[in-house]
């Protein structure tokens, strides 16, 4: 008996239906993608921004500070940058040693700033920052009894001892503020050596002389005369002459 056969009916092929998920990913990716360019594109902008409004206030910070300066220099008197505090005592010692007393104001602004109780860092004290081999040599000329060393953060002790000092190394240096500076900040015997050596001279004393190694002094004496121009002018401003007995002049 033939065996009939049953043809199975071939279904038609089902195209492929096309993957939701990886599209769904690919865009994900493609947001995440443009988001994040989004967020590096603003903050790159806002970085240029922030830089670009710092520089601008830069510039007009500086700007409003130089105005400052300009009409701090027409409105406020010489004397805030350069105050004449004890003036009391450097009148009083100035005629006592002869000593001019534009020059005691010059050494007090640039060894202290008017400031009674500063310590250098290598123990000099007070006013004029005398050190204590300073001090004693003073002491034993003027035969003065003060106490100890710590006199000189009394303000009249300190002038009355710096002015003499002075009035010693201008005597010494032929009257020469920038040799009397020089032998202030780094004591006679460096000067003195440099005078024998021929380093430098006293006729035609130029601070470019002063050997390389002690620059410093050279930047001291160099403060010393501009203090010294703008206590010049300042005193003068206030008719120095009738408050000081004795006419100074430089030679």
């Amino acid at each position: 008996m033939a065996q009939t056969q049953t043809r199975k009916k071939t279904q038609p092929r089902q195209q492929a239906k096309p993957n939701t998920r990886t599209k769904r990913n690919t865009r994900k990716k493609k947001s995440k993608a443009g988001e994040w360019f989004a967020v590096m594109f603003g903050i790159a902008a806002a970085f240029g921004i922030l830089i670009l409004t710092m520089s601008i206030l830069k510039r007009g910070i500086n700007g409003s500070i130089d105005e400052m300066k300009e009409k701090t220099e027409s409105y406020i008197p010489n004397g805030f940058t350069y105050p004449t505090d004890y003036e009391e005592y450097v009148i009083k010692y100035s005629n006592e040693f002869e000593v001019d007393p534009v020059l005691v104001f010059s050494v007090i602004k640039v060894e202290s700033n008017f400031i009674p109780t500063a310590t250098s860092n290598v123990g000099a004290r007070g006013l004029m920052q005398l050190m204590s081999d300073a001090y004693d040599w003073v002491k034993f000329r003027l035969e003065d009894d003060s106490e100890s060393f710590d006199d000189m953060y009394d303000p009249e002790t300190n002038i009355r001892y710096g002015t003499y000092y002075l009035s010693f190394l201008m005597e010494r240096y032929d009257n020469s503020i920038d040799l009397t500076a020089a032998a202030y900040h780094c004591g006679m015997g460096q000067v003195d050596s440099w005078l024998e050596d021929g380093t430098i001279s006293a006729e035609k004393f130029k601070v470019e002389d002063i050997p390389e190694e002690n620059d410093q002094t050279s930047h001291y004496v160099n403060k010393i005369n501009d203090a010294y121009s703008a206590y010049k002018e300042l005193l003068a401003e206030r008719n120095t002459d009738s408050i000081v007995q004795t006419p100074y002049t430089e030679e």
